[in-house]
């Protein structure tokens, strides 16, 4: 059983959603192989990097995880491949009111800096899924408090999707680790 969970921009596989993650996974699913590998900044090669294991390692039965653009990507891999998929304060429509990605980036946890230019933030709209195929294989998480997306944005584009919306919190997704059981559910639900 294949799980792939997709961190956000300037984020890595060593967030902090992603270690916790894993390490409740380790201890309790063995079973379950996890997958965060770590994406490129850069769409083209993020989506290359997501275009392999589609291909090589996800299947109907897998499942994807993303948090903010990991979510956005989470959701061209779920309806992709027509597996199950959550997303944690995903971001809707990256290319639109995003002047804030445009400049001198910095990884939160690797220390990359790099030039992420328009062309780039232009580049996403390659990748949107719109409307989306089996929007039942989809459950978001949203906090109102988050202080870098508007989840009223998510709100409308997955409307037809499982949703959770908690009052508070931030983008960061406070309590995540509450829905662990619960994602494990909703992955086996007519998965196995």
């Amino acid at each position: 059983m294949n799980l792939l969970y997709l961190h956000g921009f300037n984020s890595s596989p060593q967030s902090h959603k992603s270690v916790q993650f894993r390490q409740w996974l380790a201890s309790t699913h063995p079973e379950v192989h996890f997958h965060c590998p770590l994406l490129s900044p850069f769409p083209e090669e993020a989506m290359a990097t997501l275009t392999a294991l589609c291909e090589h390692t996800l299947t109907e039965n897998s499942l994807v995880v993303g948090s903010s653009m990991g979510g956005f990507y989470a959701t061209w891999v779920a309806q992709t491949v027509g597996c199950k998929g959550v997303l944690i304060n995903p971001a809707v429509r990256p290319w639109l009111g995003r002047d804030y990605l445009v400049g001198q980036q910095k990884n939160f946890h690797t220390g990359e800096e790099y030039l992420f230019e328009q062309h780039h933030v232009d580049a996403f709209v390659r990748w949107e899924v719109d409307p989306l195929p089996t929007p039942n294989n989809l459950w978001v998480l949203l906090q109102s408090g988050d202080e870098v997306l508007d989840y009223r944005h998510a709100l409308d584009k997955y409307r037809d999707c499982r949703l959770t919306v908690e009052q508070g919190g931030d983008h960061a997704f406070q309590g995540f680790e509450r829905f662990f059981p619960d994602i494990l559910q909703f992955w086996n639900d007519n998965t196995l």
